[in-house]
Formats: C-alpha cells, sequence, structure tokens
C-alpha cells in the first residue's frame, strides 16, 4: 500500500515549524539528514504493512525516501525460519536520496531468524531492537544459534534495545475480549508506535488507516490502536530510550507541487489509465496474476470510471490473445507479466508485430529462469524482449529508472505504441514494483496528447479509378499502417499470422514480399523518435558509466559518492532499448572506458559490444537484490585507476 496523504514542499516544512507533538520530558532529542530503518520478522508478522505505515507518514511529513520490501516467494513459510523472514528497509532523509540504502541504522528484529537473515548487513555501532520473547531456546535452535547472541556478547558492539514486544502488546490489549494469539498479533502496530516516537513521526494517518481498514471490525481497530499508542508511549516512559531523532523534511528536495508516495506498479496503473486518456480510447488489460505483476491488475480493476476493463484471463496466452484482440477493435490493450508469461506470450507478439497493432507488454522482471526467485529481483528479461521470438520480429523497449518514472514510462511506451502501431516492451522489475518515493502528481496540461486517428474511408485509389481501404499502406513518416476499427463500411481487411502482402495485406508468399516486409517492419522500429542520450560530465571524465533500468539510482548514488571524493567519472542512463538513441555511437566514443552495471550477466553489454564495437566492460550482480552504492562507488573507482 502506499500513502494518500499529499503535500506540498512548502507544506511539509510548515508542518515542521507547527505540528503538535506528543511533549519528550527530558529526553535527549537529536536533529539527523538520515536515516535507514529495517523492520524484519516472520512473513506472518506484518513487516510489510508496517513499514508501508512507517512509509506512508513519512512522506506525509515531507521527507524524501527510498524503500526496499524483500519478502520471501512461499505464500507462509515455516514460522520462525530463515527462509520465512520478511523485511522492509526504508531510507528517509532531508535532502534528495536515491536508494533505500546500503546498511540499515536501525534493525527491528521480531524474533532469532530475522536477526540472524539481516545482522551481516548492519553495521556496528547501530541500533537493534529486539522482541526478546521470541529468543526462546527451541526459536534459537531453529535457525542454528548455540547459545543466544543477547547473551553471548556477539551484539557488544551494536546499541542493542531488549524489548518484550509479546508481552508489553498483550499487557496493552488486556481489557479487550481477545486471546492472546490474537493480542499477539498487534506487536507489529506497537513496534511502528515505538518507531514512531523515536523519529517523530506523524500518527493520524495511521490511526486513520486502521480505523478504515478493521471498520466492520472495531474490536479489532481499537486493539491495534491501542498497541500503537501503547509503543508511542513506551518509548517516551522507558529509560533504555533516551534519545529520539528528528530529520527535517526534504523542502529543497523537490520542485514546488503536489507530491504522494508511489509504488511503481501503482505508478505504472496510473500512467496507462493517463495515456487512455489522453489518447481518448479504453484501456484494456488482458492478465494472468504472476508475481511482482499482480497489482497492476489489482489497481486497474478498481478504475471501471475511467474506462478501464480488466480480464483476469485462465492463462499467459489467454491474457494477451485478448489484450491483442482488444487492440483489433480500438481499445489501448496491455498485457502485465513477468519473464516466465512472456516466453508463454511470444507466439503472440509476434502475432503482433505482423497484424501491426499497438500492444503494450509490460514484463515486472524477477530471478529466474523458469520459476526461479519469483519475490527477488533482476534485470535478465533484455535479451528476451529483444529477440524472444521466432523470425524477425523487431519491438520498441523502453524501461523506466524509478518507481514514480513508472508513470512516465507508461505514457512513453503508449505514445510509441500508438504513434508507430507495434507492440511496446516496458520492463520494470521487482525493485521498481514495490519499492517507493515521493512522486510529483503533474498537471493534466503536463501530459502528452496522444490522440490517435483512425482509419475513415479508401486510402489508395486503384488504375481503373476505384477507391479502395488499403490496410497496409503507410504513413511515408512513421512506417505505420491505418487503424482501422472493426466493423467501419469500406474498412473490411484481412487479419491473421501468414505474411501479409505489402499494401492489400492479402496472403502472400512471395519471397521478394517477405523480404520486403521484414525489412519494413525493422525499418519501422529503427526509425521511432527518441530523444538523445543525455550525458552528466561536468569534469570531462575519461570513464562513462552506462546504466539501464532500476539501476539509476545505486549508480548515481555511486557517482556522487565518487565525485565528492574527486574523481571525474561521466553518467548516462538508458531509457530506450531498442532502438538506441541516436547519438549513442558518439557518445561511447568519447570515452577510453565504458563501464555497465547490470542485474544479469551482461546482456546491455553485449549488446553494445555487438552494435558500437566498443570494449564496454560489464560489472554484474544477479543474486536478487538491488546494487548498493558503496559497492558500486568501489567497483567504478577501480575502472577508473586500472
Amino acid at each position: 500500500m502506499t500513502s494518500q496523504v499529499s503535500r506540498t514542499a512548502e507544506q511539509a516544512d510548515e508542518a515542521v515549524l507547527g505540528e503538535q507533538r506528543k511533549p519528550t520530558g527530558e529526553k535527549d532529542v537529536r536533529r539527523l539528514d538520515r536515516v535507514i530503518i529495517r523492520f524484519a520478522g516472520d512473513s506472518g508478522d506484518g513487516m510489510q504493512l508496517t513499514g508501508d505505515r512507517f512509509t506512508s507518514e513519512t512522506a506525509s511529513f515531507g521527507n524524501d525516501l527510498s524503500t526496499l520490501p524483500n519478502f520471501p516467494a512461499e505464500i507462509r513459510a515455516p514460522a520462525g525460519t530463515l527462509p520465512g523472514v520478511s523485511s522492509f528497509q526504508l531510507h528517509f532523509a532531508d535532502h534528495d536520496i536515491l536508494t533505500p540504502g546500503d546498511a540499515p541504522n536501525v534493525l527491528v528484529a521480531m524474533n532469532p531468524a530475522a536477526l540472524k537473515a539481516n545482522i551481516a548487513d548492519v553495521p556496528r555501532g547501530a541500533e537493534i531492537i529486539v522482541n526478546t520473547d521470541e529468543f526462546t531456546k527451541r526459536a534459537l535452535q531453529k535457525v542454528g544459534y548455540a547459545t543466544s547472541p543477547l547473551e553471548d556478547g556477539s551484539l557488544d558492539g551494536y546499541s542493542l534495545h531488549e524489548v518484550p514486544l509479546t508481552t508489553l502488546t498483550v499487557e496493552a490489549l488486556k481489557e479487550f475480549d481477545l486471546s492472546r494469539k490474537e493480542a499477539e498479533r498487534s506487536k507489529n502496530m506497537f513496534a511502528l508506535g515505538l518507531l514512531s516516537w523515536m523519529y517523530h513521526r506523524p500518527t493520524e494517518g495511521t490511526e486513520r488507516f486502521l480505523r478504515a481498514k478493521f471498520a466492520k471490525k472495531p474490536e479489532i481497530a481499537e486493539a491495534n490502536l491501542a498497541a500503537f499508542r501503547a509503543g508511542w508511549n513506551f518509548g517516551e516512559t522507558t529509560e533504555d530510550f533516551a534519545v529520539s531523532y528528528e530529520v527535517a523534511p526534504a523542502a529543497t528536495a523537490f520542485p514546488p507541487g503536489l507530491y504522494r508516495n508511489i509504488s511503481g506498479n501503482l505508478a505504472l496503473a496510473y500512467g496507462l489509465i493517463a495515456a487512455a486518456r489522453q489518447a481518448d480510447l479504453p484501456l484494456f488489460l488482458g492478465s494472468y496474476p504472476i508475481t511482482p505483476a499482480s497489482d497492476i491488475l489489482h489497481e486497474l480493476s478498481r478504475h471501471k470510471n475511467f474506462g478501464v476493463r480488466t480480464f483476469q484471463a485462465e492463462d499467459e496466452i489467454a491474457g494477451i490473445g485478448a489484450a491483442l484482440g482488444a487492440a483489433f477493435g480500438g481499445s489501448l490493450g496491455v498485457t502485465t507479466t513477468s519473464g516466465p508469461g512472456v516466453a508463454l506470450k511470444s507466439e503472440t507478439i509476434g502475432l503482433a508485430v505482423s497484424l501491426e497493432l499497438p500492444l503494450l507488454v509490460i514484463d515486472i522482471q524477477r530471478g529466474g529462469p523458469s520459476t526461479g526467485l519469483p519475490t527477488k529481483t533482476e534485470q535478465a528479461d533484455l535479451l528476451q524482449a529483444m529477440f524472444g521470438r521466432n523470425g524477425e520480429a523487431p519491438v520498441p523497449v523502453i524501461a523506466p529508472r524509478t518507481p514514480a518514472d513508472c508513470f512516465q514510462a507508461a505514457l512513453e511506451a503508449a505514445r510509441i505504441a500508438l504513434t508507430y502501431r507495434t507492440p511496446v516492451f516496458l520492463l520494470s522489475d521487482g525493485y521498481l514494483a514495490n519499492g517507493s518515493e515521493p512522486w510529483r502528481i503533474p498537471e493534466a496540461d503536463e501530459l502528452p496528447d496522444l490522440t490517435v486517428q483512425f482509419a475513415q474511408g479508401p486510402n489508395h485509389t486503384l488504375d481503373d479509378g476505384t477507391e479502395v481501404f488499403w490496410p497496409y499502406k503507410r504513413d511515408p513518416q512513421t512506417l505505420a499502417r491505418p487503424w482501422a476499427i472493426p466493423g467501419t463500411p469500406g474498412l473490411e481487411h484481412r487479419i491473421g499470422g501468414i505474411e501479409k502482402e505489402d499494401g492489400t495485406g492479402n496472403i502472400s508468399y512471395s519471397p521478394a514480399n517477405h523480404d520486403f516486409m521484414v525489412r519494413t517492419r525493422q525499418a519501422k522500429i529503427d526509425g521511432i523518435d527518441v530523444p538523445d542520450l543525455e550525458v552528466d560530465d561536468p569534469h570531462g571524465a575519461s570513464t562513462l558509466v552506462l546504466g539501464w533500468g532500476s539501476t539509476y539510482g545505486p549508480i548515481t548514488a555511486a557517482v556522487r559518492r565518487l565525485r565528492g571524493a574527486g574523481e571525474a567519472i561521466a553518467q548516462a542512463h538508458l531509457r530506450h532499448l531498442n532502438p538506441f538513441p541516436k547519438n549513442l555511437g558518439a557518445v561511447l566514443k568519447r570515452y577510453d572506458k565504458v563501464v555497465i552495471p547490470e542485474m544479469n550477466l551482461g546482456q546491455l553489454a553485449t549488446l553494445i559490444r555487438a552494435k558500437y564495437l566498443v570494449d564496454a566492460h560489464s560489472y554484474n550482480q544477479v543474486n536478487g537484490m538491488p546494487f548498493k552504492a558503496e559497492q558500486l562507488a568501489t567497483a567504478l573507482k577501480e575502472a577508473i585507476d586500472g
């Protein structure tokens, strides 16, 4: 979930001065410029909800933020085991930030498994809050602890807070008619209240959320509210937490405007709705549920009032078949999936290439191959998007770079599909899909005009003077064929997968015609108008780091670190992967070294080497997690010095 609270930067700044806070007594309040918090526990402990609520309040307060949800693929992994650990990391600051952070300043561990699974990421000196009630002998043995880390000195280098979260929660809820098991479920709200006190987060939004979420179960709502308030009050009164912290709003990090917190999948859904409205077309989504793309289907199904129609198909092939049929009928057709689904959709994507109809294929990439790592992120579908079809079937490919950028990427994908009558791949990934950041809601007049002109009548005159409709007579500028709505009198034409004759669209087995059509379809994709690649190079560097997709945040953070240390390095980031920007070759030739970090084994690097004969250096990671800024900074420094 994401925050529904919107606020301008100026309003957020005023809130710092005017916010009514609960008194902090004599406790010290320290000001920080940024904090990284990780909530970790069993997948049933509500860590994603806890992190999301903390994020929502942080967004309403006006901080810049970036999140990294991380959860197991199993619906309910065995309780207390390492495979069952779910975590949510939030990085928030009083300035512009780009990543969820490399290492948490605060780890909230709800059980021994959560501590063991995450302790390697926590730097010495960081704060660790543990739920001591769960550190039983059996729970410790389940994850391989011979002795309790709370007692053997292994955590001496950290600021350890031992809190009996379960006991305190049950005690706070004893006035409610709840079983102990039911009361224990609210311990995540106790933890949220404690962390909200520690970092002076607003509370009103969470209280409204809980009342709305449990509106049909008011006693459960009140119990969660009581646990949340008990956590806040515990921080206020206990001697174990002598310090609380303030992180001011990032008032100077954002241009003026109306902002909200948004995830990548939600931004994509909104972008698709906006694209359909700007094109004055119905939006049709044909989809089969698959992690991590399903949230787009869930969200779009809520917006029938905007002319959105969603179809949850029986399988991936049916989903894209329905979407392509909707495109033939005059809708903005969309199908959403992940890598395994793309493999199943490949023949229908080839059919869309042959029919030359606009279709958006949205691939939220995840770890593979096969079922792979459903809840982890990866960038390994690029070559599949480029070449994963039989025959010569070129398809444009674009990729968003941040969660909020998914909105603009959806608009751009729609522009290309509608203008050039082609299926378009949009490559997001699990990191962008589930992560979130502040997004400035655009004004209506900032959105592009995507209006489509459908064919209305004959477009060709035969030698005998007869006027006819040729479905494959092309626009001389875009090479797009006309889009004729079925049932329009006089515009009847063939469709199907057999090769079309140039112009008439009749079935053709002519070798010369097939060669011509293959080359024409390729020329149409090659001729797509995409912006030139922008290069950030303030110091005249000799090394360029080139990225695509979700590596933007870690790469940019690493580049900032290097420049802050006096190094000269250039940065460029690709949105359009097919066709490449026309100036890309010239850009690459300006640099002695080109480094391409990717969450795969070098797929963009392969394309760059093949097309431009540049000895691009790959830096690769395929562990299901995004790059860390420090990791990339080290690798790029070695490239500069090497």
